[in-house]
């Protein structure tokens, strides 16, 4: 703005040269008069501009204004998105963050059986539009570090107790809802809304990990002996049903071939062997 300013006066004084210049001397008395002239109407044109500047102030969409009003404070009205109109000089207003906005913190706590559990979670939050002054009254603009971060902490603590190590990963869902539950009543207190919460990782300790996988590893070995042993007992049934089959064949067998030899003997006489000197039923 000054560089404009000053070459805009410098062509006003190129422009009336004739007044302070003859064409072969300067007319120094005159040349100043016009500079001061100038100078002061360029000094009152600069105050017009500030007060109107200063009047008018533009909220960008997803933003609210607030007005810090230098005698009452602030005002607990919110200016809305677009052209909005404050008293010069006396009022001045800050601009504050509606839109959803996400931020990631990282909280340490203990389970219900003992293990220490590194918790990282995302959270989707807003403040409140109508409530802005009283949220910037109240915490400021940095209400993330102030107020939402110690909120995740302590319901990350509160939550991560009512579990064991392993809870927390098999009821995950569970332990999520339990955490967003309590971070609304601790934010909520502020005018802040909660959108969602994201639980992004558990980490645990490395001996909890380690019994993780030796656990892990028991089980599939006993989930192998297990299918081993359903296995053994399906072919041991195979057999016991093949056995019992070819016993009850060869059974059979032996009922058929034991009526046609019983009948035989008893038609053959004890005393008089037969004509031929051999027996008269067929052998088999």
């Amino acid at each position: 703005m000054i560089p404009i300013a000053l070459a805009v006066a410098a062509l006003i004084i190129l422009s009336k040269r004739s007044q302070w210049w003859d064409g072969r001397t300067v007319d120094s008395e005159a040349l100043t008069r016009l500079i001061v002239r100038i100078g002061g109407t360029a000094a009152l044109a600069g105050i017009v501009v500030a007060l109107i500047s200063s009047t008018v102030v533009i909220v960008p969409p997803g933003h609210r204004g607030v007005i810090f009003n230098r005698v009452s404070g602030i005002k607990p009205a919110a200016l809305n998105e677009g052209l909005n109109f404050v008293i010069p000089v006396l009022e001045s207003t800050v601009l504050m963050d509606v839109r959803v906005q996400k931020d990631s913190y990282d909280a340490t706590a203990a389970s219900k059986d003992l293990q220490t559990v590194h918790t990282k979670v995302a959270l989707n939050f807003r403040p409140v539009p109508e409530a802005v002054p009283k949220l910037y009254s109240e915490v400021g603009v940095a209400y993330s570090d102030r107020v939402i971060a110690p909120a995740v902490q302590e319901a990350v603590k509160a939550t991560t107790a009512r579990f064991t190590a392993e809870e927390l990963i098999t009821h995950r869902e569970d332990v999520k809802k339990i955490i967003q539950e309590l971070v609304e009543k601790y934010v909520s207190k502020v005018n802040i809304r909660i959108e969602e919460l994201y639980i992004t990782d558990f980490d645990f300790s490395r001996q909890f990990a380690e019994a993780i996988e030796s656990k892990q590893i028991a089980e599939q070995t006993a989930l192998k002996a297990k299918r081993d042993l359903d296995r053994i007992k399906i072919e041991a049934e195979q057999k016991i049903a093949t056995a019992r089959a070819e016993a009850e064949s060869l059974k059979m067998q032996r009922e058929a071939i034991t009526p046609a030899s019983s009948s035989c003997a008893k038609s053959r006489p004890r005393s008089s062997p037969s004509r031929s000197g051999t027996d008269a039923c067929p052998t088999s």
